[in-house]
């Protein structure tokens, strides 16, 4: 996956994570809440993976800018 993805990817998990969590705090739904904790964690997780790359890809571009600058 491309960072944007992994970033959009990242914020959906975490708003039905959230989601998730909170309809099992309302309804007493201990399953349903430790789901949703899980799955907001597992978007967070994406979303910095889907900022590291962008990190890296924007490193790199200046890198290559400041290099052929040079040439």
């Amino acid at each position: 996956m491309g960072s944007t993805s992994d970033k959009a990817a990242g914020l959906a998990n975490q708003a039905v994570g959230k989601a998730k969590e909170g309809v099992g705090k309302a309804v007493g739904n201990d399953r349903l809440r430790a789901e949703g904790a899980a799955q907001e964690a597992k978007g967070k997780v994406q979303k910095a993976v889907g900022d590291a790359k962008s990190a890296v890809k924007d490193a790199t571009n200046k890198t290559a800018a400041a290099i052929n600058k040079n040439l």
